[in-house]
C-alpha cells in the first residue's frame, strides 16, 4: 500500500499491488496518477505476514512500513525491501 501524508499528518491511500514471480510490484500507482506525484512524506507498507502465512511459515513482522521523503514529483523512487521471516532490509534503489 503507497500512501501519503497530508498536511494535517493524515495518510491518503494512493495504491496497492501484490508482488509478482520475481518479487516485484510493477505498478502501485496507476498509470493515470503518475502526473499528480508531489513533494512530501510517504509510505509503503508491505504486509509480509499476509505473504508467510500463505507459505505456511512463521514470521516476525506482519507489516513493515516504510516513510520516506518525495523532494522531486519528477524523479523515479525505488524502494526495495529485502526479506527474511524474522528480518529486514531497505533502502532507496534506482
Amino acid at each position: 500500500e503507497l500512501e501519503r501524508r497530508s498536511p494535517e499528518g493524515a495518510w491518503q491511500a494512493l495504491g496497492s499491488g501484490v508482488t509478482d514471480e520475481q518479487g516485484r510490484i510493477r505498478a502501485l500507482v496507476p498509470a493515470a496518477e503518475l502526473g499528480r506525484w508531489k513533494t512530501g512524506v510517504y509510505r509503503v507498507v508491505f504486509r509480509t505476514g499476509e505473504f508467510y502465512d500463505k507459505q505456511n511459515q512463521p514470521s516476525f513482522f506482519p507489516e513493515i512500513p516504510v516513510v520516506f521523503r518525495v523532494d522531486s514529483a519528477t524523479q523515479h523512487y525505488h524502494v526495495p525491501l529485502l526479506l527474511s521471516p524474522y528480518g529486514f532490509s531497505t533502502y532507496r534503489g534506482n
